[in-house]
């Protein structure tokens, strides 16, 4: 009967949830991190303040965020936030926003994970024509030009997107994909 204990069963469940659990909070604060740093108060800080919301709603303790928040002050980490432009499969358009303290380790697996799913790094600005740049409360890159895909090119692109948001580095990953 090895292998047959509930307290096992459990264990071995929560141990796959708080590790999952754990990226989601370290990717949230490595956020509020780099948003703090040009103003450590949340009131002028429309950035600061989505981070901090957006990880309330993730259950994010309030001890770790204020942590978070005053490490900008003794400017102890080293962060520094990416914007990287890709082609996909299909020639969709990718814009991978990440958050990293070795930036050239965060590139290197980068280009390995679009290498492997037929994508390729595209030079600056050569995807950001085809997205409406960030601004006022909205945070994300938002498509000018969608492009229609067939089915199969479709799900290779679902495939690279959930690797590159696997990636712990990667904030989030915008495409033109309708």
């Amino acid at each position: 009967m090895a292998g047959h204990s509930h307290w096992k069963q459990i264990k071995t469940q929560k141990g796959a949830a708080d590790k999952k659990r754990g990226q989601v909070f370290s990717k949230l604060l490595a956020a509020i991190s780099v948003a703090a740093r040009s103003e450590p108060n949340p009131q002028f800080n429309i950035r600061l303040r989505a981070a901090i919301l957006k990880a309330k709603e993730n259950h994010v303790p309030q001890e770790s965020i204020e942590r978070a928040t005053s490490r900008v002050l003794g400017q102890n980490e080293n962060a520094e936030e990416l914007t990287i432009e890709a082609y996909g499969p299909g020639g969709s358009a990718l814009i991978i926003e990440a958050i990293t303290s070795s930036s050239n380790r965060t590139m290197n697996e980068l280009k390995q994970i679009l290498k492997d799913h037929d994508a390729k790094l595209a030079p600056p600005g050569s995807v950001r024509w085809a997205f409406d740049p960030p601004q006022g409360e909205f945070f994300d890159w938002r498509p000018k030009f969608p492009q229609t895909l067939d089915s199969l090119t479709k799900e290779k692109n679902g495939v690279l997107i959930a690797e590159l948001k696997n990636q712990t580095d990667v904030q989030n990953v915008y495409t033109n994909i309708k």
